[in-house]
């Protein structure tokens, strides 16, 4: 699922209702943004040494990923 799928799928489940809504949104959200960095972290490591800027290997991860 691409970045863009799960932010919409987080956005259809209607997280609104909740008594606790900012708290459990920004959990929900860091869960999504955590789980990103962390794969492209783990990517960043496998494939590349230093090679590339940070913005050139990050839209490489995007395209490879289907981000």
């Amino acid at each position: 699922m691409t970045l863009k799928e799960k932010f919409h799928q987080w956005l259809r489940t209607d997280p609104f209702n909740s008594r606790d809504r900012v708290t459990l949104r920004e959990a929900q959200l860091e869960v999504i943004a955590d789980e990103f960095a962390i794969g492209f972290a783990e990517w960043v490591l496998k494939n590349y040494d230093g090679v590339k800027s940070v913005k050139e290997l990050l839209e490489i991860y995007k395209k490879e990923q289907g981000l």
